[in-house]
């Protein structure tokens, strides 16, 4: 079985320049834990996830710097430059074994340099759960 088959392809994206409060509303909307940071041409810059947003939150040192986490950041400031990616034509366990050695929920899928899909970890347990895989 392929990355295709079981990647999501209707894939929530944000600009390096948006705001992490617009990035985290739409994470909430669309129950995702981390947004891809594409540029204007669909290539991948970084991802930013729950966990960035709250190491960045932890480590603020009052209130008035956890609040500007979320208000006076872009997300460029906190996303994870250069995520892990596959390409489509990948096969699910070699994504599997990648997402396990590298410790991570999920790999962006690429073709000729553009975002074209995600597959996570939810994916492959989906792919199993229905005999997909």
């Amino acid at each position: 079985m392929r990355v295709a088959e079981l990647m999501v392809s209707d894939v929530k994206a944000v600009a390096a320049d948006m705001s992490v409060a617009d990035a985290i509303a739409l994470m909430t909307e669309h129950h995702i834990s981390a947004l891809p940071v594409i540029d204007a041409h669909s290539r991948l810059l970084g991802v930013i996830s729950n966990t960035d947003i709250l190491q960045a939150a932890a480590e603020a040192t009052d209130a008035p710097s956890r609040e500007r986490v979320f208000e006076g950041t872009e997300v460029r400031d906190l996303m994870t430059p250069r995520p892990a990616t596959v390409r489509l034509e990948t096969d699910v366990k070699e994504a599997a074994q990648q997402m396990l050695y590298l410790e991570v929920h999920r790999l962006f899928v690429e073709e000729n340099g553009k975002l074209v899909g995600v597959l996570s970890q939810s994916d492959i347990v989906r792919g199993v759960a229905t005999a997909k895989i």
